[in-house]
C-alpha cells in the first residue's frame, strides 16, 4: 500500500488529469474527520450541514461564520494529510468583495482551512476571482445549492430542461475561469453531471449527481446512519452506527436504572484505616 500524500490543490487538480475518482466526506468535529482522514478520505468538507445534522436547524440558513469557524477548527487538528474545505454559510459572501474576503480569511486564519466553499454561478465568479488573487483557494457549487432553498422551492433536482442545463454548463465555465479549483454538484441529473465534469478542466465533485463526475461527497451522518434527519436517494449507507450507539446507551441506562452498573471492578477503594478513622471523626463531632 503506497503513503498517503498531504492532499492539495495541485494533487486535487491532477487527480481527474489521472482518472482518480476523488472521495471527500464531510467532517464537523474532531472524531469524525480522525475516523474520515484514517479511512482514506482525500477531502473533507466542513459543510454548513452542520446546522441541520449537529446543530438541529432545519436549514443551513442559520449557520453562522462564527459556528463555522468553531468546527473547522476541530475538524483541522485532525487532519493531516485530508484536505480541509470549509463552506461560506449563508450570506456570509454575498454583497461586497470585502466581506468575502474576511469572512474568508477568517475561516482560514482562524478556523484553519485550506480552502473555502461558495453556492452559486456566474453571480459569484467575481468574489471567487477576489479570493483566488488573495490566496485562496475556492471550491465552487452549483445545481441544489442549499442556502437558496426557499428561493429553489425546496430540496430539487436542477437542470432538467434546456434552459437550466445550460446555466449550470455557464456557471461551472465561469467558476473555472474565476480561478476555483473544484466544483460540487448537487442533484444533477447523471448526464449532465457527467457533460460538465468534460467540459471543465477542473474535478467536479457530485453528490446526487451519478457517476460521471471526478469524484463524490457525501455527509458523514448520512453514509453511517448516525442520526441523520433525512436520507436522500443519492446516499448509500454503509454502516448503521447510530443503532449500535442507541444500543449502547440503553443498555448503560437499563443497568444504572437495575443498579448493575457499577460493579466492583469499576470502583476505587481507600484504606479501611482511613475511612474507619473517618467515620469515627464524624461520630464525635455529631455528639
Amino acid at each position: 500500500m503506497k503513503e498517503r500524500k498531504v492532499m492539495n490543490v495541485a494533487h486535487i487538480k491532477n487527480m481527474k488529469v489521472e482518472a482518480e475518482p476523488i472521495a471527500m466526506v464531510t467532517a464537523y468535529d474532531y472524531p469524525s474527520a480522525k475516523l474520515a482522514e484514517q479511512a482514506g478520505a482525500d477531502m473533507l468538507l466542513v459543510g454548513d450541514s452542520l446546522g441541520m445534522v449537529v446543530l438541529g436547524y432545519d436549514s443551513t440558513i442559520p449557520v453562522t461564520i462564527d459556528e463555522m469557524v468553531h468546527h473547522t477548527k476541530a475538524v483541522s487538528r485532525a487532519a493531516n494529510k485530508s484536505y480541509v474545505v470549509a463552506d461560506l454559510p449563508f450570506m456570509s459572501y454575498y454583497g461586497s468583495v470585502e466581506k468575502t474576503l474576511t469572512n474568508a480569511a477568517k475561516l482560514m486564519q482562524v478556523g484553519q482551512a485550506k480552502a473555502v466553499k461558495m453556492e452559486g454561478g456566474r453571480e459569484i465568479a467575481p468574489l471567487v476571482e477576489a479570493c483566488v488573487q488573495g490566496g485562496i483557494p475556492v471550491m465552487g457549487h452549483i445545481g441544489l445549492t442549499p442556502q437558496a432553498v426557499n428561493q429553489l422551492g425546496g430540496y430539487k433536482v436542477q437542470g432538467r430542461t434546456v434552459k437550466d442545463a445550460k446555466k449550470l454548463v455557464r456557471d461551472a465555465q465561469a467558476l473555472e475561469q474565476a480561478g476555483a479549483f473544484s466544483i460540487v454538484l448537487e442533484m444533477v441529473p447523471e448526464e449532465l453531471a457527467t457533460h460538465i465534469s468534460a467540459t471543465v478542466s477542473i474535478p467536479t465533485i457530485g453528490i446526487g449527481a451519478g457517476k460521471g463526475c471526478d469524484g463524490q461527497v457525501l455527509v458523514f451522518h448520512d453514509l453511517l446512519q448516525y442520526a441523520s434527519p433525512v436520507s436522500p436517494r443519492f446516499v448509500k449507507h454503509y454502516a448503521n452506527v447510530g443503532e449500535k450507539i442507541q444500543e449502547g446507551i440503553h443498555g448503560y441506562v437499563q443497568e444504572v436504572k437495575n443498579r448493575q452498573f457499577p460493579e466492583e471492578k469499576h470502583a476505587y477503594r481507600m484504606d479501611a484505616k482511613v475511612i474507619n478513622a473517618l467515620t469515627k471523626q464524624e461520630g464525635s463531632t455529631q455528639k
